[in-house]
């Protein structure tokens, strides 16, 4: 067969091939690349693949081994949940199809809340795995020497400083009616001077294990979303920004560490999550490439 025997190929199949060619090789060096960037390559390594690009997640099973484990099931289909309105069990790959639900610029990009997945939530929630000792929250005093606010409480005004701090507080120390306020109050504010921003949480019910080491919520950080403490299931959000004052409330499950360009992408457009939106980003596929 001569050169002039041989098919012509139309020039935009041709250009296709020649794409194709290119973005392969591409996504290989991507899973490569994304191995050679983990701590440790004997963590699970996710690869989500979205409407925007690939983004790879070492998961934490030594700092958070129920949460990690329960992660993988969902993303594997080995989790049954069961479709209220059908009576129906199904062992989907969960977060396959859904969407980044909640953008906050700046802040935090977040996916798989079971209340946009049509089959609903899994029917377990997990606790948190959450160490407040590696993160410093023993020592973090509530107020600081010019009786200004932690800022790691993140308190906005007397009202969040009421709700979040004081009437937990009030819980603890049964105290129940401004008179026995009134007589107490002394001792009140003498607690608060001596309280840590860990017993604070303790007061809101979060409880803390010295099981395993918890990170700080950094960029980068893949931590849980919840309702409060121990209700964690899918639901899960990354970290644009530092952000310490989620520390002790989240429990961390990964880092990113491939494709951060993409979550900064993901991060640029607010998405309301009450409102659905064309501009959010598809989760085409999640699975464990090691």
């Amino acid at each position: 067969m001569t050169p002039e025997s041989l098919p012509r190929l139309h020039l935009p199949v041709f250009l296709m091939l020649c794409v194709l060619a290119l973005v392969i090789p591409c996504s290989e060096a991507d899973v490569v690349t994304a191995q050679q960037s983990m701590e440790n390559p004997q963590n699970p390594l996710l690869q989500l693949n979205t409407s925007r690009g690939d983004i790879f997640i070492e998961l934490l099973p030594n700092e958070a081994p129920n949460n990690v484990a329960n992660i993988i099931a969902l993303a594997q289909g080995e989790v049954e949940i069961i479709d209220t309105n059908t009576n129906t069990a199904f062992r989907p790959r969960y977060f396959d199809g859904m969407r980044f639900h909640r953008v906050v610029p700046g802040f935090i990009v977040q996916a798989g809340s079971p209340l946009h997945n049509p089959l609903g939530p899994p029917k377990e929630e997990l606790m948190d795995e959450i160490n407040a000792r590696t993160l410093g929250l023993n020592t973090q005093p509530v107020l600081n020497p010019d009786g200004s606010f932690n800022a790691i409480l993140n308190i906005a005004d007397h009202a969040d400083f009421a709700e979040q701090i004081l009437a937990p507080l009030y819980v603890s120390l049964n105290i129940d009616s401004e008179a026995e306020l009134l007589e107490r109050q002394y001792s009140v504010l003498e607690e608060l001077q001596q309280m840590t921003v860990q017993e604070v949480y303790e007061n809101q019910g979060y409880r803390y294990s010295s099981d395993h080491p918890t990170r700080s919520i950094a960029r980068g950080t893949v931590a849980l979303a919840n309702r409060g403490p121990d209700s964690n299931g899918p639901e899960f959000f990354i970290a644009l920004q530092d952000s310490p004052w989620l520390n002790g409330k989240h429990t961390v499950i990964g880092i990113v560490v491939e494709g951060m360009e993409v979550v900064d992408t993901i991060g640029e457009i607010a998405v309301d999550p009450l409102r659905t939106s064309r501009l959010s980003t598809v989760i085409y596929s999640v699975y464990r490439v090691n």
